[in-house]
C-alpha cells in the first residue's frame, strides 16, 4: 500500500495576494474561491522575485529588451536582480513542494504567456518573464491571474 501523496502547495506572487509590492507600490489583491480555499489549507506559498532579487519597492518600471536584458525605463540593468529573485523563487517552490505557481500576468518576471516588449509603450508580446520561465524549464507549471479556473482544474481541488 502507497503513502497517501500530500497535496501540492501553490507558489503566488505576493501582488497577486494583496501585498503592495509591485513596481509602483501596489498590488494586484486577486480574490476567488479556490485561492481562499487553498490560504485556509495553508497550501499558499508566496513570493515576489523582483523584491528578493534586491529590488526595492517602488522601483522603476523594467521590461525584457531584445537583447535578452531587463532593464528599467531609465536604462538600467537589472537583469542580476531578476535572474537572482527567479533562482531564489524555484528554489523555495521546491523546499516548499510547489509543483503549481500563480504569477501576475504581463511581468517581466512572472508573465506567462505575455510580457511587455520593451518598448514602455504598453504594448504585450508573446513570451515569459525570468521566474515564469525558469519555474516552467523546472516542469513547475505556471498560470496568471486571469487563469484561476485551469489552475482549479490542474490542481484538481
Amino acid at each position: 500500500m502507497s503513502a497517501q501523496q500530500q497535496p501540492s502547495s501553490l507558489l503566488v506572487s505576493a501582488c497577486l495576494l494583496g501585498q503592495a509590492v509591485r513596481y509602483d507600490g501596489g498590488h494586484l489583491l486577486t480574490q476567488h474561491p479556490f485561492i481562499e480555499l487553498l490560504r485556509k489549507q495553508n497550501r499558499l506559498v508566496s513570493i515576489c522575485p523582483e523584491v528578493i532579487g534586491g529590488l526595492p519597492t517602488p522601483r522603476p518600471p523594467a521590461e525584457l529588451i531584445a537583447s535578452g536584458k531587463i532593464v528599467t525605463i531609465d536604462g538600467d540593468d537589472v537583469s542580476a536582480q531578476f535572474q537572482k529573485g527567479a533562482e531564489l523563487a524555484l528554489k523555495k517552490a521546491q523546499e516548499t513542494g510547489c509543483s503549481f505557481a500563480l504569477l501576475a500576468a504581463g511581468s517581466p518576471s512572472c508573465g506567462n504567456e505575455r510580457i511587455y516588449d520593451g518598448s514602455f509603450s504598453g504594448k504585450l508580446i508573446a513570451g515569459a518573464g525570468a521566474t515564469a520561465q525558469l519555474l516552467m524549464d523546472h516542469g513547475i507549471r505556471v498560470f496568471n491571474q486571469h487563469q484561476l479556473e485551469q489552475l482549479e482544474v490542474a490542481m484538481g481541488s
